[in-house]
């Protein structure tokens, strides 16, 4: 598996569902993958994102705490694949020689890595170009025949539409992110 390096390049609601996307930018390139998240990880990753500190440890400091604490490192964070409409990712921790891979969820790797100033990559067959822009033309278009029947879309497919509207926003048009 070919991995990308990867950077959190925006934090915000998809605007139909007012789901929690993070979305993740190849830092050498303009390819990238979002990520539906919980509620309480967007939180977790946009405190962070604000440089926001709190007085008590938030779990994904405790985590990022323990880790240091055991004298251990987490050395990378790799989003692995797309398995039935889930991400999977692994936590790569190390001390020593040793290497310990622990399965996680995405959006907790990304928060334990941006606290631990960790690495993220991507497996690259997870990262699509951004689409071609169709070229501009002042002639009306043509009609293209009657609407098809609505189908139910299967969650890759979700995913691929999302993927796609969202390589082509600024990170400005995300708007605020609230809590």
């Amino acid at each position: 598996m070919k991995v990308i390096e990867v950077a959190v390049h925006g934090l915000g609601t998809e605007p139909k569902t007012q789901q929690h996307v993070v979305v993740l930018r190849e830092t050498d390139g303009t390819r990238v993958l979002p990520i539906f998240v919980g509620p309480c990880e967007a939180q977790a990753i946009a405190r962070l994102l604000k440089h926001e500190s709190f007085p008590r440890p938030l779990t994904h400091d405790l985590l990022a705490l323990l880790v240091e604490g055991l004298h251990a490192k987490v050395t990378r964070v790799v989003i692995t694949e797309l398995r039935d409409g889930t991400y999977f990712a692994s936590l790569f921790l190390g001390r020593g020689q040793e290497v310990l891979s622990v399965d996680a969820r995405p959006s907790d790797s990304i928060a334990v890595a941006l606290r631990t100033q960790a690495p993220l990559y991507v497996n690259e067959d997870l990262l699509q170009s951004p689409p071609e822009r169709p070229a501009v033309s002042d002639e009306p278009d043509e009609p293209s025949g009657p609407p098809s029947p609505e189908v139910p879309l299967t969650d890759e497919q979700k995913a691929e539409q999302l993927r796609r509207y969202l390589e082509n926003l600024d990170p400005e048009d995300f708007g605020k992110f609230q809590m």
